[in-house]
């Protein structure tokens, strides 16, 4: 006997669910993009800067490990949500 294939027409978009995770995203990367910016701001206002050569303390350093860490995580995380409430938005409207 043959197997049949039954998977090979798409299926309509489902309307999404309220725990699809969406505002987990955008909360976790907002949170993170703004520790980066916070850790940034000390770094440069109370913790000596940063030259070409890296932070000036110890804990310029670690601010600067910290805003190198958030920043891009964050902003993903943040980008990542903010396409799925797009996308959910979309299908909302068409279903």
């Amino acid at each position: 006997m043959v197997a049949r294939q039954t998977n090979l027409i798409p299926k309509p978009l489902q309307p999404t669910v309220p725990g699809d995770g969406t505002r987990q995203l955008l909360q976790w990367g907002g949170s993170m993009v703004a520790t980066g910016l916070l850790a940034a701001l000390l770094l440069e206002t109370l913790l000596g800067g940063f030259s070409p050569t890296g932070a000036k303390t110890n804990t310029g350093w670690f601010a600067l490990i910290v805003a190198l860490m958030c920043l891009p995580f964050g902003s993903l995380l943040f980008a990542l949500g903010a396409a799925k409430w797009l996308r959910n938005r979309s299908i909302a409207r068409r279903g």
